[in-house]
């Protein structure tokens, strides 16, 4: 089997890939990805030894994801597992203006990187999931901009209304988007993930595949107790628990092209 995490240098990433390591076997691959080779090296070193290959590859979502796509699919054939879990944090102190461009080019158009390249390249039964949040259902957005997010019948279309919502960002237009970056941005990946899914759901369903976003829930990180009372939340380990459970057991049905917490799906609308 040959498995990948993006943003796997520390927190939920790096839980995730030693998760992996441990239920698969030393014939499987987990690719142990970050933007700064450094940091991944000690990643890997972090990993404890036994169960699967852990390779380290620096990989920047805001790069040619697609050429590493192509790469794994030269040395594997295809792959099997990909956690997109790449993300630029944000503090109670950053202002928006300033760092939207960098955070929608991670957070968002990364991610639809990551499905536009590694979608094409997934094996029978292959598992394809961005993690997200609770806070990417509409739920969180002003009913006048709920179109922009349902309408959208492609990827691309997606980056277009991601794009929008970023130049009102840099213009000071917020006019009805939340303060909160978070929102839009999280709401578009899951939006990206639908459109994705809604083109290749019924393909997907005879091979097995599954395309989902997946929501951790609140994680005892140095990140989010920037935010929020954490002291009580799970650990990154604890937390990767049952996305692990998503990607390596079967797939069911009602979870495609969804936004998935704890196995149960979470209604974008």
């Amino acid at each position: 089997m040959i498995t990948l995490v993006t943003g796997a240098t520390q927190g939920l990433g790096l839980a995730l890939a030693e998760g992996l390591a441990q239920r698969l076997t030393p014939q499987d691959t987990v690719y142990l990805t970050g933007r700064d080779a450094t940091r991944v090296a000690a990643a890997v070193e972090a990993v404890p030894a036994g169960g699967a290959q852990v390779r380290g590859e620096v990989l920047d979502m805001a790069g040619p994801v697609d050429r590493f796509a192509r790469q794994v699919e030269e040395r594997h054939g295809g792959i099997d597992v990909v956690f997109g879990n790449a993300v630029m944090r944000i503090g109670p102190d950053d202002e928006p203006r300033a760092i939207i461009d960098e955070y929608t080019e991670v957070n968002n158009f990364g991610t639809t990187r990551l499905l536009n390249a590694f979608a094409p390249v997934l094996n029978d039964n292959g598992r394809l999931i961005v993690v997200a949040s609770s806070l990417g259902t509409l739920h969180h957005l002003a009913p006048v901009l709920h179109r922009r997010f349902t309408q959208p019948s492609s990827v691309d279309e997606v980056d277009a209304q991601i794009t929008r919502w970023r130049d009102d960002v840099k213009a000071g237009r917020f006019g009805a988007w939340p303060a909160f970056i978070n929102i839009p941005s999280k709401i578009g990946q899951v939006a990206a993930v639908r459109a994705l899914a809604a083109q290749r759901r019924e393909t997907d369903a005879t091979r097995g595949v599954l395309i989902a976003a997946v929501c951790p829930g609140m994680i005892n990180t140095p990140t989010s107790a920037l935010w929020w009372d954490v002291s009580t939340a799970p650990t990154p380990a604890q937390a990767a628990g049952p996305l692990l459970d998503l990607a390596l057991g079967p797939a069911r049905p009602e979870h495609y092209g969804e936004l998935v917490r704890a196995g149960e799906v979470l209604p974008f609308s």
